[in-house]
């Protein structure tokens, strides 16, 4: 098992940036997989980046291409997402989550790929 807890939601206005921390604990970080997946009001659950278990492999949803960076500290068992040119629609809780999936290039992007989650941060994005 692991416990993820995710830091450094807040307010900002459209244009600006905030990085959001997951910090894993209970189990080997470098055995999981990690990802981030938001939920805005009344909408599903959407997939916004993923990193494998090494940091070489990422990938994005298509909303948050170019804009946001997903990487990974083994080393501090900690995941980031780097938000950058925040967009009114980014507004959400953010969620952190973790597969084991050492030695693996797979990345799920759904969220039945993923079985630990954290309990998620507010990103309010002000126009």
């Amino acid at each position: 098992q692991v416990q993820l807890v995710e830091s450094g939601g807040g307010l900002v206005q459209a244009g600006g940036c905030l990085r959001l921390s997951c910090a894993a604990s209970g189990s080997t970080f470098v055995r999981f997989a990690m990802s981030w997946f938001r939920q805005a009001p009344g909408k599903e659950r959407e997939f916004v980046a993923a990193v494998n278990w090494s940091g070489g492999i990422t990938d994005y949803g298509d909303s948050v291409k170019g804009r946001f960076t997903i990487s990974r500290d083994n080393a501090k068992n900690t995941v980031y997402l780097q938000m950058n040119s925040l967009k009114p629609e980014d507004t959400a809780v953010y969620y952190c989550a973790a597969e084991p999936a050492m030695w693996s290039s797979s990345l799920p992007a759904t969220r039945e790929g993923y079985r630990y989650w954290g309990q998620g941060t507010q990103v309010t994005v002000s126009s």
